[in-house]
């Protein structure tokens, strides 16, 4: 299976510092602050590309679930909101809310709401949130 990856760079410190993002794909490149992450200046932060991963995520997922039961999707359309609270000494994303609209000919209410949950739990993203093995392989360069 491929491996996916991205790339951030970030100068100076904290509240004066900014960074840039940059997907490996060339697919997007992007400026990021401490004011776009916690306050509401231009440029992205890490929270809304997890949203967008995860709202693409569970729009795959659910439309593979779907079909994998007999119905097969129209559309799947998701908006993920990903909350970043102080906890703390520091900051947590404590919740992730999936908003979901799917057109889907010959499903009921509660056959879609029951593969929606399967789905909820189940989608790589959000098992990924479950708790994952993650590895920091750091390497120092000094300066003089």
């Amino acid at each position: 299976m491929p491996v996916r990856s991205a790339n951030a760079q970030w100068n100076g410190d904290l509240f004066g510092g900014s960074g840039r993002m940059r997907m490996a794909s060339g697919a997007w490149e992007g400026p990021y602050s401490f004011g776009s992450r916690f306050e509401e200046a231009q440029g992205t932060n890490p929270e809304e590309l997890i949203a967008a991963a995860h709202a693409g995520c569970f729009s795959m997922a659910l439309s593979a679930d779907l079909a994998g039961a007999g119905f097969t999707p129209q559309r799947v359309e998701t908006t993920a909101r990903v909350h970043i609270e102080k906890d703390g000494g520091g900051f947590s994303i404590n919740r992730i809310e999936l908003d979901t609209t799917a057109v889907v000919p010959g499903i009921d209410e509660d056959k879609f709401q029951e593969i929606v949950e399967g789905t909820k739990n189940n989608c790589p993203v959000s098992r990924l949130f479950k708790g994952a093995q993650i590895e920091a392989n750091a390497r120092l360069i000094s300066v003089s």
